[in-house]
Formats: C-alpha cells, structure tokens, sequence
C-alpha cells in the first residue's frame, strides 16, 4: 500500500516512509490510497481474537512493507499486559442511564494514564522499524506540539529508544498542573521539553514551519538527521486508533450486546480530529456505524463547522478544564476532507491556504451534505 499527500496526490510513498517522515514536504498529511474492506465474515473472524490479534490483523493491512514478525514483536511489546494493567488495555464499561446503556471504552490504562498510549506505545516501534528502512541510518528528531497529554504519552513512549530525540513544545499555562509537572520530571537520555508562549494551535504551527522549512531540514541532514513526528499528523500515530473502534464494536458483539452487523453510534470529544477521524476511517473499512458524534468544549470550533460547513477560526481562545481539546486548527479534519471530496488534493491546498492566510474557508455543497449524513447529531461538554 502507497501514500498520498492531501495537498498533492501525485506524492506516492511507503508506509514507513510515511511514517518516518511525519507530514510531507508540501504540508500535506499522508493518508492511504485506498482502505482495506472487512466483510462480514472478516468480521467473524476478528471477532475470535484478542486485542493484540486484532492490531496484528489491522497493521498488517495498512503496512504492507513491514514484516510479519515486524508487525507482531511492536504489538507484543506495546500491549504488554505489564503497561497496561492487564490482557485488555481498552475494556469496555457498561454505563447505565435509566433504560438507556451506553458503553465506555477506557483508554486510559496506559502508563501515563492518557489515551494517547494507546498509539504512543505502539508508534516508537514503527518508527524506528520504519527508520531502518528508509532512512539511511539517520537519527530521528522527533517534533511535538502537545496541549497536554500528548507530550507526556510520547515522552514516556520514546524515552530511550535509541536512534531518537524527541522534543516537546506545549503552551505555558495551557496545559494541567499535572501534566506539566508529568513532562518536566519525564526521564530519559533523549527527552527535551520547552514551554513556549502562546496556545496549542500556535505551538502546532510553529512545528508545521520548522517541519517544511528547507534550511532546517538541510542542518539536520548534515548531522544525519531527519525530522519526524509523534502527533497525530504521522499516519503512525493515527493507525492503532482505528483498532480500537474495532475493537470495542467486536467486543459489543462478543457480549451478546450487538447483532453483527447491527451499526454502533460513536459519541468522541475532539480537538485535533485524530480520535475521531479513526473511528471514521473504521467505517469506510466495513465496521456498521451508524452517527459519529463530535463532542466539544468552549473551543467549538470543529462543531461548528459540521452544523455550517463554515470553519472559522477566528474567535477567542478558551482555556478550559479540558487542555486537550483547547484547540481552534484541528489538523486531522484535513484527511476527512480529502477522503470527502474523493482525493480532490488541489481543493483541500486551496482551504487549507485560506485557514493559513484568512482563518477561514467553506466546504463545497457536496461535502456539507456527507458530513450531515454521518454526523447527525452533535453535543458540547
């Protein structure tokens, strides 16, 4: 399988090239050029696995340039029942509400209590598997822009591993008191940590220029280095979210709680879209869902958006109880766009150009329409 950039489809690379370099020289995110299908009776048989057969079964399709054995020692080793609490790092919890259930995937048996290690435990592996293969023994520099958990998530991920140095940026005073003192006490020989004044969409621009910038990208190449990312704009962070919308809607059916095939609503608060961009990317590959829900704070951007096909980013910034959602330039929405207009690359580089230059930009009729169907119902907390 090949990857394409959402602002030049004609860019075609590898998944560990995608992987190892993060976001593409034209500022485009990655994103596959085509999906696997999951049939019923693929459904069936991922329905007799565990979590960890289950990632094997799903990396393996989108990572075709990874060995077997590749695929199977970073899931051994990321979903070790020693970092997450247990055999199931996402168990799903019944949540009653009158004759109503609602059930909640906890993503946050982790080591840093985040669910962003459902993907940073996985994600060193890949890189540096992906490192090996395309980088000619270059050193990973990898660049993350965090409003909280992310950093700590891919601090404790990357501590250590060889081959890498990871630096973090996240805004002073725009993350927890918890997660602040969790990423300046993070251990590790190649960990670096910076606050930076201003927000979360600021320090993720800032990130994107250095990312792009030639000149920076020469200096590393001099040393022997290359850029990469632990965000959510590297496909490797992305991936190992879609297994655990599989997951929990296998689980449901494993419990006697769903007919296979019987669809699933998936209600996620989002800042940058990944989360949710996942469970999306689950159901163009065949799992029956029927509403994705974007769940917001004050900093409701994304909502607006789907209600108006408007997005506007010009507005105050929040800052809320919630760092994590504490955004107003979600990335990962970029990707659903490209997959909306069918790949139309030169339409998603011209609204990413207005959101750069103006702050704003309207989806065509066509897109409106699609993101009315899937996301009908939208909530703020």
């Amino acid at each position: 399988m090949k990857y394409n950039s959402t602002r030049n489809r004609s860019v075609s690379v590898s998944a560990a090239q995608a992987i190892a370099q993060g976001i593409s020289a034209d500022g485009g995110l990655f994103v596959p050029e085509s999906l696997p299908q999951y049939s019923y009776e693929d459904l069936c048989k991922l329905k007799e696995m565990t979590y960890q057969g289950r990632a094997q079964r799903i990396l393996s399709d989108f990572l075709t340039d990874f060995t077997q054995p590749e695929i199977e020692e970073s899931v051994r080793e990321a979903y070790s029942p020693n970092k997450f609490g247990g055999e199931h790092p996402a168990p799903l919890a019944l949540q009653q509400n009158g004759d109503k259930n609602m059930y909640v995937l906890e993503l946050w048996h982790g080591p840093t209590c985040a669910f962003k290690d459902m993907a940073l435990q996985i994600l060193p592996h890949l890189l540096t598997k992906s490192m090996s293969k395309v980088s000619g023994g270059k050193k990973a520099v990898i660049l993350v822009a965090t409003s909280g958990d992310t950093g700590k998530a891919a601090l404790e991920g990357f501590r250590d591993v060889a081959g890498t140095e990871i630096m973090v940026f996240y805004p002073q005073d725009g993350v927890s008191p918890m997660q602040e003192r969790q990423m300046n006490t993070q251990e590790g020989g190649n960990v670096h940590v910076c606050a930076i004044q201003g927000n979360f969409d600021d320090a993720q621009t800032g990130v994107k220029k250095i990312f792009t910038d030639p000149a920076c990208g020469q200096k590393l190449a001099e040393h022997n280095m290359m850029f990469s990312s632990a965000n959510s704009i590297n496909w490797g962070r992305l991936l190992p979210q879609i297994v655990y919308y599989v997951y929990a809607y296998l689980e449901l059916v494993r419990q006697g709680k769903r007919v296979l095939g019987e669809p699933m609503d998936v209600v996620v608060p989002t800042g940058n879209f990944g989360n949710i961009l996942a469970a999306y990317y689950a159901m163009k590959m065949g799992l029956p869902v029927n509403k994705l829900i974007c769940a917001s704070n004050e900093n409701n951007v994304l909502t607006d958006f789907i209600r108006t096909g408007v997005y506007n980013k010009n507005r105050p910034f929040h800052t809320t109880s919630s760092p994590s959602m504490d955004i107003l330039v979600s990335s990962n929405l970029e990707r659903l766009l490209y997959d909306m207009t069918g790949g139309n690359d030169a339409l998603v580089a011209s609204w990413m150009k207005s959101l750069n230059d103006a702050g704003v930009y309207t989806v065509n009729a066509e897109v409106k329409a699609k993101m009315d169907e899937l996301f009908l119902s939208l909530i703020h907390i």
